[in-house]
């Protein structure tokens, strides 16, 4: 009996992760992104189709977590003094396009479907919390997150997670089921929690963490990290708010903290594992017995909002000095509803301010907007990507050389001044044709191609060179032409620029013949500059250099056979108890 019982709880596990497997990577290949087909997996083991989950509902709450964590996390990146800076983008832009989207959205239901002001109020202003979940998945894979419109997307995400709060105490207000004192004893509850939650973040965070660190159990510290975020989701949600936003203010008061990146690589597996199973749960919260009773008018509700949200982010964008461009890039993110529309149009319903067959609606047109979006995206980027000019540039074609060198950024240009004093014979391939421009100009022949490719490799002479450096700045790139190249070019060595710590570990594990990160020589020199600086003598400074870099290296093959924090005591944390050296030159005791 109890087999039996274990075994219904891991059926579900194993058809959730089988559809995720089998679809992903498919919708991948075929260019369309891996939110598309966690969509689509969903739609196929929910309700509407094989029927192998009937309570979708649930899941969807479940996997909400996954949000909170990518929230936190995104929170662990920024500092204090960098979200205070944000404020500009986050208040100005934000509510610029908060509230002319709803304004907008609102007008577009009354005039377009007739709808009553009320119910056209809250259609709108739930359509216009966008997904945070998508859109961060989104500038996560572009890799935009750290840019200037990676961050003006996080700005008004980030506002429209606070919007939750006061839409939440409208919709109280609205309901003719309450007496409208609980939509303000709500904020008053809201900003109570919030108010305890900055306390406890601001003041008992680190020691606690510090308390964990003591024990010198890693799952101790994994443990705390999830007792912070789930702590403080629940927080916010007991207050009413949202679980995101309480995930993201702990985080944010842990970015300062000397325990951030251990707290983010115990909750990376869990984010990323959570995240996938909430766009599974969309999909199959899509009813498609509604889609099918109702299909004229959720597409004309789908493409009237699209339409007038668009219409509001691209002039909210253009009005803040974005360009064309950008504006029409941002635009393609923020056209769907997103998850806190689920929150609030459950809310409207359970005070009766719309209709159930109105939240079925409303709900349905959320979540095949979100389906759409990464379709939009492809589109919109195919639209706007146009081919970079490639006069005065020769494409890589039965190029010979002793050396491939892959990548003539600032990286790969030093390294090829030591090969050329030699006088070994180079060909040198780079994927910007600016950069070859500008490099012809100084007399280097850099040819185009793209190093990730395996027809570019061949035609760029890897299966004749003796050497293939790998000198480019894109961590996943350098380890997929690692493992290309191991395959088709085996006589050559395989000689890799690494981008950190954690990218020199996973090149070990593939076996490339040498790896170096691209600071650690320069941190060094720096390092015995300081010394030199104060006096220190050149022998001591040279012992010193080599002891830290055995250490390194120590510490470097543990990680490899280890995790992360193997090797943590290779490291100084503290001066030595003895000097190595006196000051102006005189030596001093030595242990």
């Amino acid at each position: 009996m109890a087999e039996a019982g274990l075994g219904q709880t891991i059926a579900p596990a194993v058809v959730l992760m089988g559809a995720a497997v089998v679809a992903v990577p498919l919708f991948r290949r075929l260019g369309l992104g891996s939110v598309l087909g966690y969509f689509t997996a969903g739609v196929l083991v929910g309700p509407s189709v094989l029927g192998l989950f009937t309570d979708a509902q649930s899941i969807l709450h479940f996997s909400e977590l996954g949000v909170v964590m990518f929230l936190f996390v995104i929170g662990l990146e920024l500092r204090p003094p960098k979200l205070w800076a944000m404020r500009g983008q986050i208040f100005g832009l934000g509510l610029a396009q908060v509230a002319g989207a709803i304004a907008t959205l609102a007008l577009t239901g009354a005039v377009v479907f007739g709808l009553s002001g009320r119910v056209a109020f809250i259609a709108g202003a739930g359509f216009v919390l966008s997904s945070t979940a998508v859109i961060m998945s989104a500038l996560q894979d572009r890799g935009e997150m750290s840019g200037a419109e990676g961050q003006k997307s996080v700005a008004i995400l980030l506002f429209e997670d606070l919007m939750i709060v006061p839409l939440l105490a409208v919709v109280a207000l609205l309901s003719p089921l309450s007496q409208g004192e609980a939509g303000w004893t709500g904020v008053l509850v809201a900003v109570a929690a919030l108010s305890a939650l900055l306390a406890v973040s601001r003041w008992g965070l680190n020691p606690f963490f510090a308390l964990l660190a003591r024990a010198r159990t890693r799952e101790v510290l994994t443990a705390g990290a999830l007792l912070v975020v789930l702590g403080a989701a629940l927080l916010m949600e007991v207050a009413g708010l949202s679980m995101a936003m309480g995930a993201f203010l702990a985080g944010v008061m842990l970015s300062s903290s000397s325990y951030r990146h251990q707290i983010e690589s115990d909750i990376e597996p869990f984010r990323g594992l959570l995240m996938g199973l909430f766009f599974l749960a969309v999909g199959m919260s899509l009813d498609l017995a509604v889609v099918a009773a109702e299909w004229r008018l959720l597409l004309s509700m789908l493409a009237a909002f699209t339409v007038a949200k668009g219409a509001v982010v691209y002039a909210v964008a253009r009005l803040f000095g974005t360009a064309s461009r950008q504006a029409l890039h941002r635009t393609s993110m923020f056209l769907q509803g997103g998850e806190f529309a689920f929150v609030l149009y459950a809310a409207a319903t359970s005070g009766g301010v719309i209709e159930a067959r109105e939240n079925a609606l409303f709900s349905t047109v959320v979540i095949l907007s979100m389906a759409l979006t990464p379709l939009l995206m492809i589109a919109t980027d195919r639209l706007l990507r146009t081919e970079a000019s490639m006069d005065g540039v020769d494409v890589a074609r039965d190029l010979k050389g002793r050396i491939l060198l892959i990548g003539f950024g600032r990286f790969g240009q030093i390294a090829s001044q030591v090969l050329l004093s030699r006088g070994v014979d180079l060909a040198v391939i780079d994927k910007n044709p600016e950069r070859i421009r500008d490099a012809g100009r100084y007399g280097f022949k850099v040819y185009f191609g793209d190093g990730a490719r395996l027809d570019i490799l061949r035609h760029s002479g890897a299966g004749v060179a003796d050497v293939i450096l790998i000198c480019i700045d894109d961590p996943k790139a350098a380890l997929q032409i690692v493992e290309m190249a191991q395959h088709e070019f085996p006589q050559a060595r395989l000689l890799v620029r690494s981008y950190d710590r954690g990218h020199a570990v996973d090149l070990i594990r593939a076996g490339v013949d040498y790896q170096i990160r691209e600071t650690v020589e320069s941190a060094y020199l720096m390092g015995a500059a300081g010394l030199r600086a104060l006096g220190f003598a050149e022998v001591d400074i040279e012992e010193a250099a080599e002891d830290i870099r055995r250490r390194d290296t120590e510490r470097l093959d543990e990680q490899v056979q280890g995790d992360a924090m193997s090797g943590r005591d290779r490291l100084l944390l503290q001066p030595v108890p003895e000097p190595l050296t006196g000051m102006s030159g005189q030596s001093g005791p030595r242990s």
